[in-house]
């Protein structure tokens, strides 16, 4: 199971808030995509978000893996997309730090899903103090 963590709170990932999320491939194979249905999908940090363009209207939520807390290129991935002009959901999902989460919030990833593990270690107050200006510190002091 999973968490998700957006700047109001945090919850487990449900499949009301997650549409089905296609890998890629997927958009530029010319397979055939679901109408009726918001689409997701998976772009690796080596992706070129541009050729989603053409399918920005379509896109309820762009999902882009974090292999590692230590590796930028999802940020740079999320700036890239806003700065193309998408507007939907982008979520980050995997290794991302609390510490991290106003950083994510400025290049505009708008939630994280981390594994049930990393929520038991990163509780989502921790999260949520840290996206209204609070910093690791000061929660750890107000805390103890």
């Amino acid at each position: 199971m999973s968490q998700i963590v957006t700047r109001p709170g945090a919850g487990p990932a449900g499949p009301v808030e997650t549409p089905d999320i296609l890998p890629f491939e997927a958009f530029w194979e010319g397979r055939d995509l679901p109408e009726d249905v918001p689409l997701g999908v998976l772009l690796e940090v080596d992706a070129d978000p541009g050729d989603l363009v053409p399918w920005f209207g379509r896109l309820g939520l762009v999902v882009i893996p974090f292999a590692a807390h230590s590796d930028g290129r999802g940020f740079s991935l999320a700036q890239r997309l806003r700065d193309a002009g998408y507007e939907g959901r982008i979520r980050a999902r995997g290794h991302v730090l609390a510490d991290q989460f106003r950083a994510a919030l400025r290049v505009g990833i708008d939630e994280i899903e981390i594994d049930d593990a990393h929520a038991d270690r990163m509780p989502a107050a921790l999260w949520q103090a840290l996206s209204n200006g609070g910093d690791y510190r000061s929660r750890v002091f107000a805390a103890g």
